[in-house]
């Protein structure tokens, strides 16, 4: 009896050693593969990718972010989904609009509306000084060109070709190059002017050494001669005979009058 115990005890214990080498090599298993992990984690290239990932997520909510900034995000758009190429067409300085008009006409009666899209002039508002009188005009930005948006083919070529006023296309006369999108929105996109912004005025009438008459303040109806021109501040240097000696005056564009 008391050897049948004993051989119990021991087979007892044996399985108990054995289950505790079991133990402790799956405890070590799990460390080394951690240590593995953690290890390749912080390894150069792991690094690297965290860093790239990271940098794109920035970029991609930087350009977003743009996007809701950006005043032409809209015209951009619009511009990359409109059918058709911008193209560059010469034409008689003075007679841009007059083109524009004519080649409207035209692609409605030669049924090119489907490869004729859009005619533009480029434009731009200044100030102009005419007889001493500030006046908001608007004026051609590139004089002698229109901008045509179009499917190029021989039919719509020779429509835009044969327009009254169109001397030929910017580029290879038969082949001409379209304008790339950037270059069509910086000609384009529409540019609100800022407070800071200072006005571009349009030198119409005076001359230096011109001779006008002082129309307002305390020099007024006295005769002078201009001696300096400032369009940015619309202004003028003038020189006033006083007891016969000229004395310099400076004046607003409306405070003179030609003679």
């Amino acid at each position: 009896m008391t050897e049948n115990v004993e051989n119990h005890v021991d087979e007892f214990e044996a399985a108990l050693s054995a289950a505790d080498a079991s133990a402790s090599s799956f405890v070590n298993d799990i460390a080394v593969d951690t240590l593995v992990a953690d290890e390749e984690v912080g390894t150069p290239d792991a690094l690297t990718a965290i860093d790239s990932a990271v940098d794109e997520i920035a970029a991609e909510e930087s350009a977003e972010l743009e996007e809701e900034n950006d005043e032409n995000a809209e015209f951009r758009a619009a511009l990359r989904n409109a059918p058709g190429d911008w193209y560059v067409v010469h034409s008689y300085a003075g007679f841009e609009k007059k083109v524009k008009a004519n080649l409207e006409n035209r692609k409605h009666v030669l049924n090119m509306e489907e490869h004729i899209f859009q005619i533009e002039v480029p434009e731009e508002e200044v100030t102009e000084i005419k007889n001493g009188q500030r006046k908001q005009v608007k004026r051609n930005v590139f004089p002698g060109y229109v901008l045509v948006r179009m499917d190029l083919t021989d039919e719509s070529w020779s429509c835009v070709r044969n327009t009254p006023g169109v001397t030929g296309f910017v580029g290879n006369a038969h082949h001409p190059s379209p304008l790339t999108l950037p270059e069509v929105e910086n000609i384009l996109a529409p540019r609100p002017q800022k407070k800071s912004d200072k006005i571009d005025i349009k030198m119409v009438d005076f001359e230096i050494g011109e001779s006008v008459t002082v129309m307002d303040g305390p020099f007024a109806t006295l005769p002078a001669s201009i001696s300096e021109i400032m369009p940015e501040q619309g202004k003028l240097k003038v020189l006033v005979s006083i007891f016969g000696r000229e004395t310099p005056v400076e004046l607003a564009f409306n405070q003179v009058q030609k003679l």
